[in-house]
């Protein structure tokens, strides 16, 4: 088969969450330990560590954070994330290059007896080709994101050297729990015993879960909230963040935007784990290193992502209540003379209560992913403006930004997102500048 005719393949034959939602998803460790025997049990071998990152918001920022101070200290670093917004290979990267078609042929090739036989899903068989490919390519370190909950995420096959729980919040109800409490006790399940476990952001209550969690398995705790590592946080006016920490003095965060600032904390926390617990050597330079060119090192998008000037443009793939809210925050500190707001979503998340906190201010340009669980674009409006958001419905988000940026002034700022369907799309047709720069390696 070919790169193309393999990817074809693996979206017909194992069922996607990103596209078809609940009908997709598939809890528990069997199918993917019985699959891992058979292809050599790469989450076990030898010479390899894992840092396993699980969370509701932050995940993917803060995964891609770390393998680049990773990357920057000399080791030889694997990372695996999820979703993709453009090609597949995204997933699946070691220093920042992502995995070769060459290798995912291959990889499907002599798995696809186990799809017959075992019905995996798309998460399950694509966490195995990554522990596989970064067995295969001799990888020191890998950075592993959890893609659903914790516990029964195939992911959770790995014994790290470290877990890390970025965030609570409500997202994926129907699978995860009806309360934080709930869905942080399925985050905790990635946990282990010996294993030093660290939440980013935390409340007292869901403190009490992790807290129950880590003396059931017996691992140290730490918040990284009471580390007192980041001193100060301020937006840098020329984007990203200006950081003001205990242990590297001031460093230049080229993540920007309010959720970066919650992320940069724990990133510092974990890496305080690593050196002073672990006795990981990453030097001083590295992290500045990293935290100034993550993007460049891990190929990262769609985070606060500046990618036009005059009108400023940002993409954002925050997707839930959660995410949103920070978007909002941060647009109020923005400079601008009129918002225009490009943004859709999928069915399944909340997006009643996601529409309660945009801004009535702004001109919005509804639009309707290209996805099975995509929520329609004019029950989305109907309830806008019920809500008093003025704004029309349009046949394609390509079409969207572009009459935003046919409505918008020089100095106004134009925001897309809701969904990283919507940012995906909105890279593909309309900034594909900034995919040029960040996925040399991709075709």
């Amino acid at each position: 088969m070919t790169y193309k005719q393999t990817i074809d393949f693996l979206f017909a034959a194992t069922p996607l969450f990103e596209k078809q939602g609940g009908s997709a998803y598939k809890p528990g460790l069997e199918r993917v330990l019985a699959m891992a025997e058979v292809i050599g049990n790469p989450h076990q071998a030898e010479g390899i560590h894992f840092i396993h990152i699980g969370g509701t918001n932050g995940k993917g920022s803060t995964s891609s954070t770390l393998a680049a101070v990773l990357s920057a200290s000399g080791y030889r670093t694997g990372l695996f994330t999820s979703p993709h917004l453009v090609d597949f290979r995204e997933r699946i990267r070691i220093d920042g290059t992502p995995i070769s078609p060459e290798f995912v042929v291959d990889f499907v090739e002599r798995v696809h007896p186990l799809v017959a036989r075992y019905s995996p899903s798309f998460f399950e068989l694509t966490t195995l080709m990554a522990l596989d490919y970064f067995v295969h390519q001799k990888v020191e370190v890998a950075v592993i994101e959890v893609g659903m909950g914790g516990r029964l995420d195939s992911t959770n096959i790995i014994t790290p050297d470290l877990a890390v729980v970025t965030n609570i919040s409500l997202d994926h109800t129907q699978f995860l729990g009806n309360t934080l409490e709930e869905i942080a006790s399925e985050k905790a399940g990635i946990f282990k015993r010996d294993v030093p476990a660290l939440v980013g952001e935390a409340s007292e209550p869901l403190r009490k879960v992790f807290r129950s969690r880590s003396e059931a398995v017996a691992c140290p705790l730490f918040f990284a909230e009471d580390q007192g590592l980041l001193l100060r946080v301020e937006s840098d006016p020329q984007g990203g963040l200006l950081l003001d920490t205990r242990d590297y003095g001031s460093l230049w965060g080229q993540l920007g935007g309010c959720a970066q600032q919650i992320n940069a904390r724990t990133i510092l926390a974990a890496i305080d784990i690593l050196v002073h617990q672990l006795l990981y050597k990453i030097s001083q330079e590295a992290v500045r290193e990293a935290f100034a060119h993550v993007v460049e090192r891990m190929h990262l998008l769609g985070r606060w992502q500046k990618v036009s000037e005059e009108p400023t443009t940002y993409c954002d793939t925050g997707h839930n209540e959660a995410g949103i809210r920070l978007v909002v925050e941060q647009l109020r500190h923005e400079q601008y003379r009129d918002l225009h707001i490009v943004f859709g979503m999928v069915v399944d998340k909340d997006w009643h209560s996601v529409l309660r906190l945009l801004p009535k201010s702004a001109h919005y340009y509804f639009v309707q992913p290209e996805s099975e669980r995509a929520l329609s674009a004019h029950d989305l409006c109907e309830e806008a403006r019920a809500l008093g958001l003025r704004g029309e419905v349009y046949p394609s988000i390509e079409e969207g930004c572009r009459q935003a940026f046919a409505e918008a002034h020089s100095d106004d700022l134009i925001y897309v997102g809701g969904s990283n369907y919507v940012v995906a799309d909105a890279l593909r047709t309309c900034f594909p500048h900034v995919l040029e720069s960040n996925f040399i390696n991709i075709k």
